[in-house]
């Protein structure tokens, strides 16, 4: 798939969607850093488009590069952009456990909750095995202190 977009982006530079897959696509290969420049290209291209899965790709790249107070506000922006966007939820309770505030991680465990029954999901497609425990691991501390 990189290789893919890749090419679209090397036959079209402009194409914000592009930039974007790309990003999320980084994060996926353990590549979070290039994921953030992939994503802000993206939304340097395309303004109006909306914002909460790419602020939610650059949120959970400072997760994974464990930024947490980086990703906070980030995770908060999609989230006001998609309030119904699960998955930002999750990675914004991963964070807040990571950061000790159990109590923060079990209010968006709630708010995600009454979006979904589905607190921790079953395709989780980070193939780094430690980004994919990092982000586990704190959605489980979340879930954990909310039940």
């Amino acid at each position: 798939m990189m290789a893919l977009v890749d090419r679209a982006l090397a036959l079209n530079p402009s194409y914000a969607r592009g930039w974007q897959v790309s990003g999320m696509l980084r994060i996926y290969a353990g590549q979070p850093n290039i994921a953030i420049e992939r994503v802000e290209i993206a939304l340097r291209l395309s303004p109006r488009e909306r914002v909460g899965p790419s602020r939610g790709v650059i949120g959970m790249a400072h997760l994974l590069s464990r930024r947490f107070d980086q990703a906070v506000p980030q995770l908060l922006l999609a989230i006001q952009d998609q309030p119904r966007l699960a998955q930002a939820y999750r990675i914004l309770a991963a964070c807040h456990a990571h950061m000790g505030r159990l109590d923060e991680a079990r209010a968006v465990i709630e708010r995600l909750r009454a979006i979904t029954p589905v607190v921790i999901a079953d395709n989780i497609p980070l193939r780094n095995p430690e980004h994919r425990e990092l982000f586990l691991s704190g959605l489980r501390m979340a879930a954990g202190a909310a039940t």
